[in-house]
C-alpha cells in the first residue's frame, strides 16, 4: 500500500468557532441540506416550545409559514431569560441563540424532561438562517434581538410592553438559501403530520398551525393523548377490543402506552421519546414488543389455547393487526444520532417491559372475550406464517448458484454490480416488449407484470406468496420477504415502477407501492424505489417534436404557438403506444429521463393512507374520492 506523504501538523488542525461548524457541516446537526433537513429546522424550534409544555409552563403553541417562506413559532411559556449570563457577559438569550449545547436543559433544574437534551436546537437553526428574530415576553416587557447568519445585530432591546402578566417566546427565521440550495418550499402536509403527533403525545397542549401562503389552517388538541392517537390510526379498521392504556413512572422515567388489535394483517407500532418520534425505535420499542409476546404466550398457555406440544407464538405472530404507541419521558435520554431517530437508554427497556406487561396482563384477565379474540388472531397468524415460510422457501434464492429460480419473464441485464443496475417493473406484455427492445441491456433489466398484482393490504403473507406476479417480483429482487428480508441480496440498485399514464396504470402503481410499503419497506427507506415519468403528450409543430410530461407543460407550450398554425397532439395513454426508441429517449435514458424517488416522510400517515385507499372499509375511501374529485386531472374514461 502506497504511503501518503501529505503534511499533517498541528497547523492542519482547524478549529471552527461558534456556529461556523454548523454552517460548514449542516449534515452533522440537521441531517443535511435537503427538503427533509429544511423541515427539521422547524421541528427543532417547535421542540423547544414542547419542552416548555413538558415542564408545565406552556399550553399553547402557534406556528406559521409566512408568505416569504419564513417560519414563526410562538409559545406562552416562561420566555427565554434575558438577563446577563455569568461567565460570558452576554444576555442569556444571546447565549442560547449562538452557543452550541447552551440552554436550560443541561443543569437539571430548568427542565425535568426535554426533547432537546441531545440536540443543538435553536442555535443550529439560527446558524443556518439568513436571518432570525426573537421576541421574549418577560417581566411585563417585550425584548427583541435580530441575528443574521448566526450573528447578533446589536444588543438585546426592550421593544414593547406585555399585556398583563404575559410570558413566552416567539422565534421567526428564514432559512439560508446559500446553504439550502434548490427550489425548496415548506410542505404544509408534512408539518401537519408532525404537529398532530406532537399534540397526541403532549396531552392538553393546543397547537395552532397556519400557512399564510394560501390560508390553510389546522388546530390540534387531544385530551386523550396517545389513546386518541391509536383510535385515530384505527378509525378505518375493525377493532377487536377497546384501546388498552397504561401510564406509570419508575425512577423519574415515565412510560405511557396504548394498544389495540384490529382485523388488519400488518402491525402499526410507533415509538416516542420526550415527544420525539424515534422512527428507528430503540429500547422503549423493544420493551413493548417483548412485553406483548411474553404476556400473550403466558395467557395462551394458562388458558389452554396452546397445548404442551405447541410452540410459543413468535413476536410476528403476536403483532399481526396490532396498533400500538409507546411514549416515554426521560430526564436524560440518549439517542443514537443528532437527528434522534433511535433511543439507546438500556434501563428504558426494563421499565417499559414491566409497566406494559403488568397492565396488558391485567387487561386480558379482566376481559376474557378480548383475550380470546387476540389469541384467535395469533393462532391464525401462526398457521399462515408457517404456510408462508414454506412458500417463501420455494421462491427465495439462497445463493448465486440458484439463479435458475429467476422468473422466466425477467429480461435480466449483463452487469452484476447491484450499484450499477436497474429493474423496471412494467405493466403488460406490449409495454414490456417495447421496454426490452429499447433498454440498455448492459445495466437495465425488465420485469413485465401481467394484469394487476394482488392487493396486499387485504391478504396475509401466505396468500401473497401464492400470487404468480408477486413471486416473480420477489425472485427478481433477491431480497426475500418478511422475516428473511435482507438488502444484502438486492440484485438491482434501482427498482423503477413504470406504468401507463391512465387510471389502470395508477391503480397498478398503488398496488405495487402498497406491497413495497408493507413487506419491503427498507427498500424505500434506503432510497432504492423510484417511479418513472413517461410523457403525456408528443406535440409536433413545424417539423419539430416535443415531449411534455404534465398538463401545465402542454398548456405552456401551446400558448407559445400562434393561433391558426397546425399542431399535432398525441396523447400517450399506454407505454405500449411508444416505439422502443421513443420509450428510451423519454423514460429510460439516464441522460434525459425524470425519476421520482419514493420516500416515506411520515410512516404513521402513510400507514393510515394505504389502509384507507386499499383496505376493506369502503366509506372512508368513498369520502376521500368525493373530497378530491375536483382535483382529478387526466381521468381516462
Amino acid at each position: 500500500m502506497a504511503k501518503n506523504d501529505t503534511s499533517y501538523k498541528a497547523s492542519d488542525i482547524q478549529v471552527l468557532e461558534g456556529l461556523e461548524a454548523v454552517r460548514r457541516r449542516p449534515g452533522m446537526y440537521v441531517g443535511g441540506t435537503d427538503i427533509k433537513a429544511l423541515h427539521h429546522l422547524v421541528y427543532e424550534v417547535v421542540d423547544n416550545a414542547i419542552d416548555e409544555a413538558l415542564a408545565g409552563s406552556c399550553d399553547e403553541i402557534s406556528i406559521s409559514i409566512n408568505k416569504d417562506e419564513s417560519i414563526t413559532v410562538s409559545d406562552n411559556g416562561r420566555g427565554i431569560p434575558v438577563d446577563i449570563h455569568e461567565g460570558t457577559g452576554m444576555s442569556a438569550l444571546e447565549v442560547v441563540m449562538t452557543k452550541l449545547h447552551a440552554g436550560g436543559k443541561f443543569g437539571g433544574s430548568g427542565y425535568k424532561v426535554s426533547g432537546g437534551l441531545h440536540g443543538v436546537g435553536v442555535s443550529a437553526v439560527n446558524a443556518l438562517s439568513e436571518w432570525c428574530e426573537v421576541e421574549v415576553k418577560r417581566d411585563g416587557k417585550i425584548h427583541g434581538l435580530r441575528f443574521e447568519r448566526g450573528f447578533p445585530q446589536g444588543k438585546i432591546k426592550v421593544i414593547g410592553k406585555t399585556k398583563g402578566n404575559e410570558t413566552g417566546t416567539s422565534v421567526t427565521f428564514k432559512y439560508d438559501k446559500t446553504i439550502f440550495v434548490g427550489d425548496f418550499s415548506y410542505k404544509f402536509s408534512t408539518l401537519v403530520h408532525r404537529f398532530r403527533e406532537m399534540a397526541f403525545v403532549t396531552r392538553g397542549v393546543k397547537i395552532h398551525f397556519v400557512d399564510k401562503r394560501n390560508d390553510n389552517e389546522m388546530n390540534f388538541y387531544f385530551e386523550g393523548g396517545i389513546a386518541s392517537f391509536v383510535r385515530y390510526m384505527n378509525r378505518n379498521r375493525k377493532s377487536l377490543h377497546k384501546v388498552v392504556s397504561m401510564e406509570k413512572t419508575i425512577d423519574d422515567i415515565s412510560v405511557e402506552a396504548a394498544i389495540q388489535y384490529t382485523d388488519a394483517f400488518t402491525e402499526s407500532i410507533y415509538a416516542f421519546a420526550n415527544t420525539i418520534n424515534t422512527i428507528d425505535g430503540g429500547t422503549h420499542l423493544t420493551g413493548l414488543r417483548a412485553a406483548l409476546t411474553r404476556v400473550i404466550n403466558d395467557y395462551a398457555r394458562k388458558n389452554k389455547f396452546l397445548k404442551e406440544k405447541d410452540k410459543n407464538f413468535t413476536g410476528d405472530d403476536t403483532r399481526e393487526g396490532l396498533t400500538a404507541i409507546v411514549s416515554i419521558k426521560h430526564p436524560d435520554p440518549q439517542f443514537e444520532s443528532q437527528t434522534k431517530v433511535k433511543l439507546m437508554n438500556p434501563e428504558v427497556q426494563t421499565h417499559a417491559q414491566k409497566i406494559i406487561g403488568e397492565a396488558f396482563s391485567t387487561f386480558l384477565e379482566e376481559n376474557p372475550s378480548a383475550g380470546r379474540a387476540i389469541i384467535s388472531k395469533c393462532l391464525t397468524s401462526a398457521r399462515a406464517r408457517s404456510a408462508a415460510r414454506k412458500a417463501r422457501d420455494l421462491i427465495i434464492r439462497k445463493s448465486a448458484l440458484e439463479s435458475l429460480t429467476l422468473p422466466g419473464k425477467l429480461a435480466d441485464c449483463s452487469e452484476r454490480d447491484p450499484n450499477k443496475t436497474e429493474l423496471y417493473i412494467v405493466e403488460g406484455d406490449s409495454a414490456g416488449g417495447s421496454a426490452k427492445q429499447g433498454r440498455d441491456r448492459h445495466f437495465q433489466a425488465i420485469l413485465p407484470l401481467r394484469g394487476k398484482i394482488l392487493n396486499t393490504e387485504r391478504a396475509r403473507l401466505d396468500k401473497i406468496l401464492g400470487n404468480k406476479e408477486v413471486k416473480a417480483l420477489i425472485s427478481a429482487l433477491g431480497t426475500g420477504i418478511g422475516e428473511s428480508f435482507s438488502l444484502d441480496g438486492l440484485r438491482y440498485g434501482r427498482t423503477i415502477i413504470m406504468t401507463d399514464a391512465d387510471v389502470d396504470g395508477s391503480h397498478i402503481r398503488t398496488l405495487l407501492l402498497t406491497f413495497f410499503f408493507r413487506y419491503m419497506q427498507p427498500l424505500i427507506d434506503e432510497g432504492h424505489l423510484y417511479i418513472a415519468q413517461p410523457p403525456l403528450y408528443l406535440i409536433t409543430h413545424k417539423r419539430k417534436s416535443e415531449y411534455v410530461y404534465t398538463e401545465d407543460q402542454r398548456a405552456d407550450y401551446m400558448r407559445g404557438i400562434p393561433k391558426g398554425e397546425k399542431v399535432g397532439l398525441q396523447r400517450y395513454k399506454g407505454l405500449g403506444e411508444m416505439n422502443p426508441t421513443q420509450l428510451w429517449d423519454t423514460t429510460m435514458d439516464p441522460e434525459h429521463r425524470t425519476l421520482l424517488l419514493v420516500t416515506i416522510e411520515d410512516a404513521s400517515e402513510a400507514d393510515r393512507t394505504f389502509d384507507m385507499l386499499m383496505g376493506a372499509a369502503v366509506p372512508p375511501r368513498r369520502r376521500f374520492i368525493q373530497t378530491h374529485a375536483q382535483d382529478v386531472r387526466n381521468l381516462d374514461v
